[in-house]
């Protein structure tokens, strides 16, 4: 198969360059264009960006001139790594010139007619594009999402023990990385020897987000009907260069034992993995037993950082079970569920 041509939207940006860097090697897309600010357009790559996420900048990008964020890009997927206020125009417009956008921003994410896409938790709703094509009159465009970086972790989780015994009602806490924030983010000044207890808008996406990807496809596939569930999240910022934890307390239409829950979880398989998705991973969930795991810094790369780990699994005192997540927040939480995601709408025959 020969790759796709894709662009990245934002590609400067610390999301922007992850998705350049996890997209080296990808048998099935190239990378044939960079888009960015208008401070860097018209410069190489190498010249607009500084590279932060690795020792070395990619050879095959460092020359690439660095294009407008606007439609006649030479290319036929577009990864938006844009900030949500300029993405929302941006976006839309691209999908109405016939782009494929794949989004980590969350301006479209609870747009009825736009597919939030976890691939490992609910590969169906992609159904919606065809339900976004005929309410926009675009006949080749598309807007596809991934979550938030904490609502990737705590979804694939909870996908399977929600299959299994019905969530009804759980509180989340989490424990951000100080990447979750950007270059350059939060300064040195408040984050070292500190806790920060909030994250602007973030407590708002982990209590909805949740209940569109665990929800259930109309028959015509023109909707989502929300999962029946309530989620109480608190986000605090903490001083951790990447890696998102959360502890998480669940209480369940019926009450799993913890063995229960572990062999559920265990035996979750990847229906990415199944269909030869590049990027996806078997297991997508990893269950650690040690008391003292999962960290992150020992955890986060899982799966090439495309795995969720979930450890301390106990009964919980007030509701039925408890555990800790741990996901990578800029690989699975942001540029590599959009890849994954490109890679499903590919297998399903979107792309084609």
């Amino acid at each position: 198969m020969k790759p796709t041509p894709v662009g990245i939207l934002g590609a400067t940006g610390t999301v922007g360059q992850r998705f350049i860097q996890l997209l080296q090697g990808n048998p099935w897309f190239e990378i044939t264009v960079l888009a960015a600010s208008d401070r860097s357009v018209g410069l190489p790559y190498r010249e607009a960006c500084t590279w932060r996420v690795s020792a070395d900048m990619p050879a095959a990008v460092r020359d690439l001139v660095v294009q407008p964020c606007e439609p006649g890009l030479d290319c036929k997927v577009v990864f938006s790594a844009l900030p949500a206020e300029y993405a929302a125009e941006i976006e839309l417009l691209m999908a109405a010139a016939g782009y494929a956008v794949l989004s980590n921003a969350s301006s479209h994410r609870m747009d009825v007619d736009v597919p939030l896409l976890v691939p490992e938790v609910n590969p169906a709703h992609t159904a919606l594009i065809s339900q976004q094509r005929r309410s926009r009159g675009w006949e080749r465009g598309m807007i596809v999402t991934n979550p938030n970086c904490s609502s990737t972790g705590l979804v694939l989780a909870i996908k399977p023990l929600h299959d299994a015994f019905g969530v009804r009602r759980m509180v989340v806490t989490t424990m951000q990385a100080l990447s979750g924030a950007g270059y350059p983010g939060v300064s040195a000044m408040d984050s070292l020897g500190n806790v920060i207890p909030f994250i602007k808008s973030e407590e708002d996406k982990l209590a909805s987000e949740p209940l569109k990807l665990l929800g259930t496809l109309s028959a015509d596939g023109s909707a989502i009907e929300p999962a029946q569930m309530r989620i109480s999240a608190a986000c605090n910022r903490v001083a951790t260069r990447d890696g998102h934890l959360e502890t998480v307390s669940i209480e369940f239409e019926r009450r799993p034992s913890v063995e229960e829950a572990i062999k559920v979880l265990s035996s979750f398989r990847s229906e990415p993995y199944a269909l030869g998705c590049p990027s996806a991973v078997q297991p997508p969930i990893l269950v650690r037993s040690e008391p003292d795991r999962p960290q992150p810094l020992l955890d986060r790369d899982a799966g090439g950082g495309m795995a969720v780990t979930v450890g301390r699994i106990r009964p919980c005192p007030v509701f039925d079970l408890q555990f800790v997540v741990l996901s990578h927040n800029t690989v699975r939480g942001a540029a590599g569920c959009s890849i994954l995601n490109a890679e499903l709408l590919v297998a399903q025959g979107w792309l084609s």
